[in-house]
């Protein structure tokens, strides 16, 4: 578990289904034009359906076992606020991953996001041993987007058609850091300059 003050990251469990399932259908517009879509088959090609809680569950815990993902649930004040992934975990000459995150809408402004994405790259970079952390994000997307440019990630390109996403290929920009960007952990650095620090 990570945490600081009100916002609190854990694994993602079995249990979580009737909370998550609330959460996440109560936000559906809101998440819908950002939410991974599956792309249709080729012609005589198997048709590919959305997963259940259960079958992600267990797939997400599979991939954490084998050492690719790191699969949080965020809590905010005690109740369940949404869910961030690191994903593609790859070692050897790279050691990077990417982080994917969605947030309730009831609580999104309130440094949630901003300070789950701090406590997950200081995770990476400090335990876990990753050396570069990339968020990949749709350039209209644009709360998403502070998230990381509040967090000082930087901005590196575009990708086209880069995800699957709202029924279509879209494009995405890079933002990514390296553990030799940060003199000091993330979440000291979101601390330090998000608004209204001065004044503490």
């Amino acid at each position: 578990m990570l945490a600081d003050g009100d916002t609190v990251l854990r694994p993602i469990k079995l249990r979580d289904q009737r909370a998550w399932r609330e959460v996440n259908q109560r936000n559906r517009e809101w998440l819908r034009p950002w939410e991974a879509t599956i792309p249709p088959p080729p012609p005589g090609g198997p048709v590919t359906h959305r997963p259940t809680y259960r079958q992600m569950v267990r797939h997400l815990r599979a991939e954490a076992h084998a050492g690719r993902m790191l699969p949080f649930i965020i809590e905010y004040q005690g109740r369940l606020a949404g869910q961030l992934t690191v994903a593609g975990i790859t070692w050897g000459s790279m050691c990077s991953g990417h982080i994917g995150y969605w947030i309730d809408q009831a609580v999104a402004g309130r440094g949630v996001m901003p300070t789950s994405v701090a406590l997950a790259v200081d995770h990476c970079f400090r335990v876990i041993g990753l050396h570069r952390i990339e968020v990949c994000i749709r350039p209209e997307n644009l709360p998403s987007r502070r998230v990381v440019e509040k967090l000082g990630f930087r901005q590196e390109g575009l990708r086209p058609r880069y995800l699957h996403i709202d029924g279509a290929w879209r494009d995405h920009l890079v933002y990514a850091l390296t553990v030799e960007e940060l003199s000091e952990g993330l979440l000291e650095r979101w601390h330090r300059t998000r608004p209204g620090a001065s004044q503490k």
